[in-house]
């Protein structure tokens, strides 16, 4: 009997029953709750709008000599871009929704967090009338400084009327550490628990996931089958390179996990929770990727259900590409002979102070480089130099700082070493014009904003052999190199010699390369895809809002709002 109560096995049969059952279930309760979630957040809804409407006065009084620049800036990008309306004309401009973001750690300072922004200002631009909400559990900060750290950080300026924050209190449910045990499948759990709590203050006329929750976009569309879902995705929460890791030589942080009994019980959890998330995939409206690499496995994975269950609908999962700074940075950063002169012979590396960023091994690789005592003709007088700049989210994030210190103590580095915290933007500039290469480690990272901000700064790139920096990133321009890549300890030590070690028309011939790659993922580029797919949502949105067939009790710009007294910056 006490074989029957294993918890492992407890699970996977509970996961089991999850997949085949679990969703029908939902489909006869999920209406009536989420009517309910709507007449009880209709007071809230109800404020939040006219908070809008006072703080856009406000604004306008305010910057009434500035509003004639801001409103060609914005009309600019709105007339280069393709709408969703009936024969190719624009969406309607006048849409006047609430678009809720799903993004708890908005704080956080990171590639994702740029995309969030930039989504949102493209939004804004293209219809101004449209609030877009934020779903964040960052309780420590209030509008203001959330802004100010986007304009600093991004260099990214919000139109702060039609933007706000509603702060959640379950954000605990998905972190990792809450989750010990089966971890994939708790955190999703976690992320409806966080939707449900998202929803109780505030229902959105759409709803899009900017952080990877697909189950939360699945919650949604039970609770409310007329509010549109839209998904980008950075990373899919389950690969096929995921489980092929657990075989003995397999990459990452569980590489080689699937011997013996645990394995076996883990192979077998991995499998059906990958049949879960293919079927939560095919109840998305719109999908974005940000990568190639993504794409095809949110393709594999998601692609053949998505078409079986809507067979009349386009489930085209598209790939939109990061915004990066590759405008500003290509004004900033000079990369001529003249400016080669500024360049030392420093290795940079931008991202945030996480595990799977892989510090560790770029440190490695630095000291055995170092250790090499390279002799580079190009500087010197000069030794080489690593700089790590990240952002610190929290005290695990300072623990894992720490750590590291410790350890270039140990490989007797530490006065190569530079960590710069919590960097702004200028910082960050300063350091992408005194450096002269680039590193990434994260194996099969899925895009890399951080390698092609090296690129559009002219850095030559050593970075890892997977993932988004190989496959978009770091290509061959004209049949020549933009970089390297790199596995191993040995190898990035190898990377950072070759690319230290060319000769002076060579380097200058790679960091012009680099910046015609970079030309690829500007900002622009962003704001077209973003809004094309966009307006894919607002024309579902309008036509199921207009269908009586459809959620009785209204959909889009009906009240909808939460009267509960929760905190939020309304």
């Amino acid at each position: 009997m006490a074989f029957l109560f294993n918890p492992a096995l407890f699970t996977l049969l509970s996961l089991a029953v999850a997949v085949y059952y679990f969703p029908s279930i939902l489909r006869s309760v999920g209406v009536p709750l989420g009517s309910h979630l709507r007449r009880s957040s209709r007071t809230r809804r109800e404020l939040l709008l006219a908070r809008v409407a006072n703080e856009q006065q406000a604004y306008e009084a305010k910057h009434k000599a500035e509003k004639q620049n801001d409103e060609d800036d914005w009309e600019e990008v709105e007339s280069s871009l393709v709408g969703s309306a009936v024969n190719g004309g624009k969406a309607d401009k006048d849409w006047s929704g609430i678009v809720g973001f799903f993004h708890p750690f908005c704080n956080a300072g990171g590639g994702g967090e740029r995309v969030l922004w930039a989504a949102i200002r493209a939004t804004q631009r293209r219809w101004p009338e449209a609030v877009c909400v934020v779903y964040t559990g960052d309780h420590d900060v209030d509008k203001t400084t959330i802004l100010k750290r986007v304009k600093e950080r991004f260099n990214i300026h919000l139109h702060p009327p039609t933007v706000h924050f509603l702060y959640l209190t379950t954000r605990h449910y998905v972190l990792a550490s809450s989750w010990p045990r089966f971890t994939l499948l708790g955190q999703s759990i976690g992320s409806i628990i966080l939707a449900y709590d998202a929803f109780s203050l505030l229902v959105p006329d759409i709803f899009v996931d900017t952080m990877g929750y697909a189950f939360s976009l699945a919650f949604c569309s039970l609770l409310f089958p007329s509010v549109p879902t839209g998904a980008y995705v950075h990373y899919p929460t389950i690969s096929t390179d995921m489980l092929e890791s657990l075989d003995v030589g397999g990459q990452g942080v569980n590489a080689g996990a699937g011997q013996g009994y645990r394995g076996l019980v883990k192979r077998q959890y991995w499998n059906l929770f990958a049949s879960l998330y293919t079927k939560v995939g095919s109840t998305i409206d719109v999908v974005m990727t940000n990568s190639t690499w993504t794409q095809g496995h949110i393709k594999s994975l998601w692609g053949p259900c998505r078409n079986r269950r809507n067979k009349t609908i386009d489930n085209d999962i598209d790939v939109v590409f990061p915004p990066v700074a590759v405008e500003e940075l290509e004004t900033e950063v000079a990369v001529t002979e003249a400016s080669e002169k500024k360049r030392g012979p420093y290795v940079l590396y931008i991202a945030q102070f996480r595990p799977e960023k892989n510090h560790t091994l770029i440190l490695q690789a630095f000291a055995k480089f170092i250790s090499s005592d390279p002799k580079l003709s190009s500087w010197p007088e000069q030794r080489p130099k690593l700089v790590l700049i990240g952002s610190v989210r929290d005290s695990d994030d300072a623990t894992r700082v720490y750590n590291l210190r410790l350890l270039a103590h140990e490989l007797h580095i530490k006065d190569d070493v530079e960590f710069v915290c919590d960097a702004t933007w200028p910082q960050m500039l300063d350091w992408m014009r005194k450096s002269s290469v680039g590193t990434n480690a994260m194996w099969n990272e899925h895009f890399g904003i951080g390698v092609v901000e090296y690129q559009a700064a002219g850095l030559i790139s050593v970075v890892n052999n997977s993932g988004g920096p190989k496959l978009d990133i770091v290509v061959e321009i004209k049949g020549k190199p933009t970089g390297f890549h790199a596995s191993t300890v040995e190898e990035y030590a190898e990377g950072y010699r070759k690319a230290l070690s060319l000769s002076k028309e060579e380097t200058l011939a790679m960091r012009k390369r680099a910046r015609i790659s970079a030309g690829r993922f500007t900002d622009r580029t962003f704001d077209e895809k973003w809004l094309e797919n966009m307006g894919r949502l607002v024309k579902l949105q309008s036509a199921r809002a207009d269908s009586k067939t459809v959620d009785n009790q209204g959909a889009g710009n009906f009240p909808s709002s939460d009267s509960n007294e929760r905190q939020s910056d309304t």
